[in-house]
Parts: structure tokens; C-alpha cells; sequence
């Protein structure tokens, strides 16, 4: 029942990325934001029944944590079902984004990596290389101790999240697309072509995240060089909206947001498309990965939330 039934997973999912226990009302809240509109007393019931198969459990009266046992389901569900989830994630952070590029003002998505106090240093050296390059989607990223979610003896940084350009294109009424996540080949500054794609609609993972994984990527010699491969996005937007991409994107960048790579109708290898603007922008997450190049541990949730754009500037 469990493999088959959407809704056992979902509150799976919930719990695996709230790890603090958690109550009916709230997972109902949450389900909703999911479109699974169910009430408290519903909730309850497929919680009474993931009890039962060990893959939740209660703590006092503060509500569910997931088990070991549940952790492994969650990440065991079905392919299909997680299927098309990371896009859904970010969409859901870029409508929650209220950034205003006339003002400076609103909130916009962040990514969230922790390291180990004794690597701060070696870190803030390998984000600054990138922002110097200007090859990270935003010049600046912010380092951060006091927060819930950074465990004792480890400091955090928070770099922007590219999902923030979709808020402010929906708010503008302009669609946005987001279509691939890929390697961009630059050679002395000058980019080329994409060597690999990966369709954020047909994966279950961020397709950025596996190839830093995977050491398919040459962040450090970019910055170093100007030649290398590179974390980049492609995004898609009705030619007719040109005119309102291209202001929006002017004052995007007096803002400190550095794209866009390039964008056309037919740019680099990507196919042509005569009513479709791709929108080629380099990714936040090469901070991250030309952290993970240079040997550092670096733990880091993409899309961990939404926060004032005036506080992802590092006090330095």
C-alpha cells in the first residue's frame, strides 16, 4: 500500500525535510501547499498507519519524526512518483519570492551549505574566487552561525538560488520556464557550448547537484583561467516578452545578480526555437562546486527557503 499510495509519500517527504517532530495541523498545512487538501483527522489517520509499518513515530505531544526504517522508504519510493519533484520544489520557492529589482527589496530563494567549523576559512577563499569570476548567479553570499539548522561546531553560507529570477519574472507576468540544468564549456571567458543537459521536468534529482557530485565539473580552473566547465540553467520565455525580459534583467544586474550567460532563439548547441527566448544563466551552485573541487566537505540543500534579499550580503 505504502509504494503505491501518493499521499503515504508525501507525508514521508514532509518528514524527512522538517526533522523536528511534527503535528497533524501543520503536515495538513504543508499537504496543502502540495495540492493534497486533507483535513487534521485525515492526517492523523495516515499517520496512525505509517506508525504501524514503523516508518514514523511519536514523540510526547510535539508530534511524528520519521524512523530510520522511514527515511529509507522515503528515499526508496517509487521513480516515477519522484519524478518532476525538484522542479516542483523550486517553483514553489519562486512563487514565494516577492523580490521587487526597483527597490532592492522582497524576498528571494537561497541555497543553504554547512561545513565543519575548521573549513570556514577554505570555503569563504573558494566562494570568493567564484564571485571575483563572476561566475556565480549573485556577486555576494553570506556566512552564517546562529541558525537552527547548523549543528554545533559548523558554520553555514547562504548563496542565492537562480529560482529568484523566475519569482520576479511570474510577478511581471512574464512565463518562465525552467528547462535544463547543464555544463557550459567556456574558453578563455568566451562560452562555447553545453556539453551535457539534463531536463529539470525528467529527473528526480537536481541536475546541477549530480554533476558536482559526479566531478564532471572545472569550476577552480575557470576562476583561475578563464577556461573550464561551468554550472549553468536554461530557462525559457515567450519571444513576445523580450522587450520586458531585457529591462528586467537590466535591473536584475544593478542589483549584484550577474546573467545572463547569453539569450536568443537559437543559442549555443541548444535547438532553435523561433518562439521561444532561452535564457542561458550561470548557476549559484558554482560556489559550491569549486568548494567541492578544492577538497572541502560541504553539505548543501538547494532551495532551502526564502529570506530578505538584504540579508544575503556577507558582513565582512
Amino acid at each position: 500500500m505504502i509504494r503505491t499510495e501518493r499521499k503515504y509519500v508525501e507525508v514521508l517527504r514532509i518528514l524527512k525535510e522538517h526533522p523536528d517532530p511534527m503535528g497533524a495541523k501543520r503536515l495538513s498545512e504543508l499537504m496543502a501547499e502540495r495540492g493534497f487538501v486533507l483535513s487534521d483527522r485525515a492526517v492523523q489517520y495516515y499517520l496512525s498507519y505509517l506508525d504501524t509499518m514503523g516508518f514514523t513515530e511519536k514523540v510526547g505531544n510535539l508530534g511524528r519524526i520519521l524512523t530510520p526504517l522511514g527515511l529509507v522508504e522515503t528515499d526508496n519510493a517509487l521513480v516515477d512518483d519522484r519524478i518532476g519533484f525538484i522542479i516542483s520544489k523550486l517553483e514553489r520557492l519562486a512563487y514565494r519570492s516577492t523580490f521587487d529589482p526597483v527597490t532592492s527589496t522582497g524576498d528571494v530563494a537561497y541555497n543553504l551549505s554547512i561545513v565543519p567549523l575548521e573549513s570556514a576559512e577554505n570555503v569563504k577563499a573558494a566562494f570568493d574566487e567564484v564571485a571575483r569570476a563572476g561566475c556565480g548567479f549573485f556577486n555576494s553570499y553570506r556566512m552564517i552561525d546562529h541558525d537552527p539548522r547548523i549543528p554545533s561546531g559548523h558554520v553555514g553560507f547562504m548563496t542565492l538560488c537562480s529560482i529568484a529570477m523566475d519569482g520576479v519574472f511570474q510577478r511581471r507576468g512574464i512565463p518562465v520556464r525552467m528547462a535544463f540544468g547543464g555544463r557550459l564549456e567556456i574558453e578563455n571567458g568566451i562560452p562555447r557550448q553545453f556539453r551535457d543537459l539534463i531536463g529539470y521536468r525528467g529527473t528526480t534529482i537536481d541536475p546541477l547537484e549530480l554533476f558536482i557530485n559526479s566531478g564532471l565539473t572545472s569550476i577552480s580552473s575557470f576562476v583561475g583561467s578563464k577556461t573550464g566547465i561551468a554550472l549553468a540553467n536554461v530557462r525559457e520565455v515567450p519571444c513576445a516578452a523580450r522587450p520586458q525580459v531585457e529591462e528586467t534583467i537590466r535591473q536584475m544586474n544593478a542589483c549584484g545578480f550577474v546573467f545572463p550567460v547569453t539569450l536568443g532563439n537559437h543559442v549555443f548547441n541548444l535547438p532553435s526555437n523561433p518562439y521561444r527566448l532561452s535564457i542561458v544563466a550561470l548557476s549559484g551552485l558554482n560556489y559550491i562546486g569549486n568548494a567541492v573541487e578544492h577538497g572541502i566537505r560541504i553539505r548543501t540543500e538547494i532551495g532551502a527557503g526564502n529570506i530578505p534579499f538584504s540579508k544575503i550580503f556577507n558582513e565582512i
